[in-house]
């Protein structure tokens, strides 16, 4: 054998060449991370909509129109990102795609068809849904029958018919992980992925919504590495949150609060996620503006600290 004959930087090329492209600079991670929210603003055209989101400093943003916008103005707000070097996050569209009631799944199926075509529209990162629920009470709401296997067995084929009937070719639909529906694990999500089968799924992480126990609670930067481990290569939008666990009752009770307030281990998930290219950090659940500057100003604090600015 003539190992020691072999090119190590050719072979070091093709390696490289070879990953995905969200992994190129898995190595040496970049020096910033494209943070996003709401804007609160009235912004009724391309230009204050920009406005809006280069006065907080954003270089990512929620998609700005409804599924149904006429074809010009979607184009004006995606050359106006592109222009602004503006990454659009996400599409959301939050319904319930396994509703024990027929007529409200259909209807769920096809609003979510259309968000999806936005998405590829206006090329953002993705559209992500959470998989839903079988409690109808509450849409995305805790049931015993949403982790079986045959709810894991109707969202595939779900995400399925979805994906087959757009066919993205410029974004991914993705589903949001839940602490009581799949995916509830960076695990589950590689069996969803395996079994969907679908090159334009992709992974939309939450890490917030993964912790559902007092060991995840004080080791969520473990629990982060895993994910982006795992799930690194496909993930296509993150959101930012924070949670805490109250300490005087006697049984686990999580609730989620602004970032900065909680325990979520903030380091880890930005220095993984900074070696992602292009992918955002979206801010959710805030009731203010002033809230939302509060949360941006602890993550960049954050990112400060490890030399990632956002």
């Amino acid at each position: 054998m003539k190992r020691r004959s072999f090119n190590k930087n050719l072979i070091k090329t093709a390696t490289i060449a070879s990953l995905s492209p969200s992994f190129l600079n898995a190595k040496n991670s970049n020096s910033y991370i494209r943070l996003g929210g709401p804007v609160f603003e009235k912004a009724d055209s391309p230009e204050s909509w920009i406005a809006a989101l280069q006065k907080r400093s954003y270089r990512a943003a929620y998609c700005p129109l409804q599924p149904g916008a006429p074809s010009d103005e979607i184009r004006a707000y995606e050359q106006a990102a592109k222009k602004a070097d503006i990454v659009i996050s996400e599409v959301g569209v939050w319904i319930n795609l396994i509703s024990t009631e027929a007529n409200l799944r259909s209807e769920a199926i096809e609003k979510t068809k259309k968000a999806l075509q936005l998405a590829d529209a206006i090329g953002a990162n993705c559209c992500v849904n959470v998989s839903g629920s079988k409690n109808p009470a509450q849409w995305a709401g805790p049931h015993m029958d949403n982790l079986t296997e045959k709810t894991f067995d109707e969202i595939v084929q779900t995400t399925r018919e979805i994906i087959d009937d757009v066919k993205p070719t410029r974004t991914y639909f993705a589903l949001e992980p839940m602490p009581w529906a799949y995916p509830d694990s960076a695990d589950n999500y590689l069996r969803l992925i395996k079994a969907i089968d679908r090159k334009q799924f992709g992974v939309h992480l939450d890490p917030m919504n993964l912790i559902v126990s007092p060991q995840l609670f004080y080791s969520s930067g473990e629990m982060i590495k895993e994910c982006f481990k795992k799930l690194g290569p496909h993930i296509r939008s993150c959101h930012g949150k924070d949670i805490v666990l109250k300490e005087d009752i006697y049984t686990p009770q999580f609730t989620e609060c602004r970032p900065g307030l909680g325990f979520m281990d903030y380091s880890v998930f930005l220095k993984e996620l900074s070696k992602l290219k292009d992918i955002p950090l979206m801010m959710e659940h805030l009731n203010t503006q002033e809230e939302y500057s509060l949360a941006a100003e602890y993550i960049r604090s954050e990112g400060k600290k490890v030399g990632i600015e956002l």
